[in-house]
C-alpha cells in the first residue's frame, strides 16, 4: 500500500523511489500471476491486466488523500492496488471467495472499496463520477475526483456529455486518459480522429499531455493537476500515452510478439525505474513483493466460496 501523502513528506527521495518501484513491482507480479493461473480455470469471467502501465496508476494514486474518490474502468487491479488494495482480496474476488473485494459478487470488473469504484461499461464511470465530485464540491469539501478512462472510452457520447456537465459546473474531477494505442483489437488511428487533448479544450478542461512510462515524470505532472483540482475546484485532464504488455483480456492480442519485445525493451516503467535503485535494493524488494502475492494467491485459493445466500 502507498503512505499517505503527509506521510511521503518526511521520506527520503531514495526510500520515496523504493516504494515507488514496490508499488509498480506488487502490480505487475499479480498481474502476471493472474495470466498464469487463469487457464487453470481458477478464476471466474473474464479480466483485464495492467502490465506495462504500472507507471500511471502508482504515478497518479500516490498524491490521493484517504477521503478523496477514485472511479476505475474494466483494467481496474493497477488502479485498485495502487489505491491501497488488498491483494489476497482481489484475488479472491476474480475466483468467487467469500473473502474477495466484494464478495465473490464484482469478479474483475465491478470493485468497490472505501472511496473506490470500478466499472466495466465503457464510459459508464465518467458521469457518475462526474458526479461523486459536484457532491464533494457541494459538501465543501477540498477534495479531488479521479476517473480513469482509456482511448476506447472516446468514442462514447456519455463521455462527452460529463465532460460539458464537468465544465458547466466546475467539478473538482481529474480525467487520466490512458491511451494505450488499442482497444480490444483496433489501433487508436483507426478508431479516434484529431487529437485527444483538443476533446477536453473543446469544453475549455486545461490538459497536460505526457508521452512516457517513467514514473517520476507521471508523478509530479499529476501532482500539481491535482493541487489546481482542489484549490480551484475545477476539472482538469492528464493524458498519458502508455502501452499495455498483455492481451486485452485473456488470450486476444492481434500484435505480432515483435512489437510487444519491442515495447517491454523500450518502454517497461519497472525498467526505466529499477535503474534508480541498487541492485541490491531491487533484489529486496522484489523478494518481499514476491512472497506477498504467492502468499495472497495461495490464502485466496484456500479461502471458501460465496454461499449462495450470501450472493
Amino acid at each position: 500500500m502507498l503512505p499517505q501523502k503527509n506521510l511521503w513528506a518526511m521520506k527520503t527521495m531514495q526510500q520515496i523511489e523504493a516504494e515507488l518501484y514496490r508499488a509498480m513491482f506488487r502490480i505487475r507480479r499479480f498481474e502476471e500471476t493472474v495470466l498464469d493461473n487463469f487457464p487453470k480455470g481458477v478464476f471466474f469471467g473474464t479480466t483485464h491486466t495492467y502490465l506495462g502501465q504500472e507507471a500511471n496508476a502508482v504515478g497518479v494514486l500516490h498524491h490521493m488523500n484517504q477521503d478523496e474518490v477514485v472511479f476505475s474502468n474494466h483494467r481496474c487491479h493497477g488502479h485498485f492496488l495502487a489505491y491501497g488494495g488488498d491483494a489476497r482480496a482481489l484475488f479472491a474476488e476474480l475466483m468467487g471467495k467469500a473473502s474477495g473485494v466484494c464478495g465473490g459478487r464484482g469478479g474483475s470488473q465491478h470493485l468497490h472499496w472505501r472511496n473506490f469504484y470500478s466499472n466495466g461499461v465503457q464510459g459508464g464511470i465518467v458521469p457518475i463520477a462526474v458526479g461523486a465530485a459536484l457532491a464533494e464540491k457541494r459538501k465543501g469539501a477540498r477534495a479531488a475526483t479521479v476517473a480513469f478512462l482509456g482511448d476506447g472510452t472516446l468514442g462514447e457520447g456519455v463521455v462527452y456529455e460529463a465532460l460539458n456537465l464537468a465544465a458547466l459546473w466546475q467539478a473538482p474531477i481529474l480525467f487520466v486518459v490512458e491511451n494505450n494505442h488499442i482497444a480490444q483489437t483496433t489501433p487508436v488511428e483507426l478508431a479516434l480522429a484529431g487529437g485527444i487533448s483538443a476533446r477536453f479544450a473543446a469544453f475549455d478542461i486545461p490538459a497536460r499531455e505526457l508521452d512516457t512510462s517513467d514514473v517520476m515524470e507521471i508523478l509530479p505532472a499529476a501532482g500539481a493537476l491535482l493541487e489546481q483540482v482542489r484549490t480551484q475546484s475545477a476539472p482538469r485532464a492528464l493524458i498519458l500515452h502508455t502501452w499495455r504488455f498483455g492481451p486485452h483480456s485473456k488470450g486476444d492480442d492481434t500484435r505480432p510478439a515483435e512489437t510487444i519485445a519491442r515495447l517491454r525493451q523500450s518502454r517497461d516503467p519497472l525498467t526505466l525505474h529499477a535503474a534508480r535503485l541498487s541492485p541490491a535494493e531491487k533484489e529486496a524488494i522484489e523478494a518481499q513483493v514476491e512472497d506477498e502475492i504467492q502468499r495472497a494467491y495461495q490464502q485466496a485459493f484456500a479461502d471458501p466460496y460465496s454461499s449462495i445466500a450470501d450472493l
